[in-house]
């Protein structure tokens, strides 16, 4: 049995930045993650857009907490030295008709407070985006939209959070959550039984994704439910990374931003994603149908958009719990706290999250005392790809594994796939999403084997042992008369 002040379940965007938020005080904080490594479950399928706040409610949580998160991202990104690019967004109107939308969308915006916005015309269209659609008669420009890799944005989070002190535990799975009578021992309110212990916690937040509602169930909790919303989108070659210059967007449906022209922190151009409601939390597959929605959309912004660009389709699902975002403390279940719901913009508000279940945590009786010292900077990896020519020479000539190079197609280094194995990264995508070997138009072809290697060498493992995303996902399958 071990204690703590807040366990924290999931270890996505949302669960590691709440984690970095309460590591600045004098709390004992735990963050269990069912899978192999962070950022496994929805995080992994984001399209790595900080939102400005254009297109959400006035009066809605997810809108206030977008524009706050939007400006807390860029100050935290510098702090933990993640590569966000503030790129721009446009949201097109297709007609002189659909322009009245999007001043009620810029007037909507203003009111939440978003910096910038301005109305541009064709001609302004022409001369920043040459290759979108030329019929295209307007557009709103929000200046203050960014990109960023959600991959790396979890880790520098997540590694920071442990730097201050936060215990992170992979392949922990959530059993069951008992409330203890009274204030429990040590003023503990639950109990949380895991596949690798039982902790009594303080309080318990709930950023479990898909799988919210079922863990708010084991409280007690049943007034809400998950339902996966699946989009598909499609990795264009990093050759077309100047197919435009910012992120676009057509008018929004009511059930999503509409299929976009996607920017990425990395060069390749996304697009999509489609929106599909399904009953499936693990339907993660790629259509035929699906494909041809998202590319006739993607071509009525930018018509040069071919199917011959496209190296890698994707799904992924966003846990839909309503129109708004769920954060509460549950009355009904003292100690719980439910942040559950947390689709688009997710990413963008994960900062502004983790403040507001802070205030509700102090709300409800935790004592937020800060800590004397607080690392609040951290230096991220080297990634070649993202650096000058000079500045890779002179990392060669300090370490020369920095020169050999694993993965062509994306420019990485053996001490880079090093580094992200002493960051934490235990499988075959762990490694990709820290340095993106394996993530190019080869798909691997090329670095997977030597991939592997490095990986058992370092980890003291069997290369057979060598996994995907883990469990059930070996590359290599050992025959039963093997024991090599």
């Amino acid at each position: 049995m071990r204690s703590c002040d807040a366990l924290i379940i999931g270890g996505g965007v949302t669960g590691t930045a709440i984690a970095r938020e309460l590591s600045q005080y004098r709390l004992k904080v735990i963050l269990c993650e069912k899978e192999e490594e962070l950022a496994f479950g929805v995080s992994k399928s984001n399209s790595g857009i900080i939102h400005p706040g254009t297109q959400n409610v006035p009066g809605s949580l997810k809108g206030r907490l977008c524009v706050e998160g939007n400006a807390l991202t860029k100050a935290i990104a510098r702090e933990l030295d993640v590569d966000f690019k503030q790129v721009g967004e446009l949201i097109v109107a297709f007609s002189q008709s659909e322009v009245g939308r999007l001043i009620r969308i810029k007037e909507d915006a203003q009111r939440l407070g978003v910096k910038g916005l301005r109305m541009v015309d064709n001609a302004w269209l022409r001369d920043h985006e040459p290759n979108l659609n030329p019929d295209i008669p307007a557009a709103l420009f929000a200046p203050s939209a960014g990109i960023i890799s959600p991959y790396r944005w979890v880790y520098a989070l997540a590694l920071n959070a442990q730097q201050n002190g936060v215990e992170i535990m992979t392949r922990t799975r959530v059993a069951a959550i008992e409330r203890l009578s009274g204030a429990g021992r040590g003023g503990m309110f639950l109990r949380v039984m895991t596949t690798s212990a039982e902790y009594d916690a303080r309080f318990v937040i709930n950023c479990a994704g898909l799988h919210a509602d079922a863990v708010a169930r084991m409280a007690g909790i049943d007034d809400f439910s998950i339902r996966p919303r699946k989009g598909e989108e499609f990795i264009l070659d990093k050759k077309r990374e100047h197919l435009t210059n910012h992120l676009i967007f057509p008018l929004p449906t009511p059930v999503s931003k509409g299929v976009l022209m996607i920017k990425t922190s990395d060069g390749n151009p996304m697009i999509g994603p489609s929106a599909l409601d399904t009953e499936d939390k693990d339907d993660l597959s790629t259509t035929e149908g699906g494909l041809r929605t998202v590319l006739a959309d993607a071509r009525r912004l930018v018509p040069s958009v071919s199917e011959r660009d496209i190296i890698a389709y994707f799904a992924g699902l966003r846990p839909v719990a309503g129109d708004d975002f769920i954060i509460r403390h549950e009355d009904r279940a003292s100690g719980m706290v439910t942040v559950a719901g947390i689709q688009s913009p997710g990413l963008t508000c994960a900062p502004a999250i983790a403040k507001l279940v802070s205030r509700l945590l102090k709300e409800h009786g935790l004592d937020l005392r800060r800590k004397i010292f607080f690392r609040r900077h951290r230096r991220a990896m080297n990634h070649l790809f993202s650096i000058p020519l000079s500045r890779t020479a002179r990392l060669v000539r300090l370490d020369p594994s920095y020169g050999d190079i694993v993965c062509r197609c994306e420019m990485v280094s053996a001490r880079e796939i090093s580094d992200a194995i002493a960051e934490g990264a235990t499988t075959m995508d762990g490694i990709k999403f820290r340095t993106r070997a394996q993530a190019g138009r080869c798909h691997g072809s090329f670095c997977t084997c030597r991939l592997m290697k490095i990986l058992a060498d370092e980890t003291g493992r069997k290369v057979i042992e060598v996994t995907k995303r883990g469990e059930c996902s070996e590359i290599v399958l050992k025959d039963r008369g093997d024991d090599q």
